[in-house]
């Protein structure tokens, strides 16, 4: 059975968004089978340590979670055709057993099938300047 098709903008960044922090979730508590599941077979990440595909970017999970907290701020969606959009956010998040904070700039492409969002393509950026200690 197909998904509703969302209507307006808000209604597709409302669906990426819950789609985006899923994969957040997955990092957080190191459910490898959930990340795998929100990733296409064909998944591209470009990253400031290269190129990474589906099976890459679950490693990072095979021992446990990669990441004590997230936030996910300033989103913008842009339709691109029926049954795909792009998500572009501002994340900031600690590692596992850091103090310090990061912030970067994700944008993500979602596909819509039959079975739901699958996220194709994600190209992170690190923010420039200083990283904040947590108290």
């Amino acid at each position: 059975m197909a998904k509703t098709r969302p209507h307006s903008d808000t209604e597709l960044l409302n669906a990426l968004l819950e789609c985006e922090a899923r994969v957040w979730q997955a990092l957080q508590t190191g459910d490898s089978a959930a990340d795998a599941a929100l990733l296409s077979a064909d998944f591209l990440g470009v990253y400031p340590d290269g190129f990474a595909g589906r099976e890459d970017h679950v490693a990072q999970i095979s021992a446990g979670a990669s990441i004590d907290r997230y936030e996910i701020t300033d989103a913008k969606v842009r339709a691109m055709g029926q049954d795909h959009g792009l998500l572009s956010y501002r994340a900031l998040y600690s590692r596992c057993g850091k103090e310090v904070e990061e912030v970067m700039y994700v944008s993500s492409i979602w596909q819509r099938s039959d079975a739901g969002w699958v996220n194709t393509f994600s190209q992170d950026t690190p923010a420039l300047g200083p990283e904040r200690e947590t108290n």
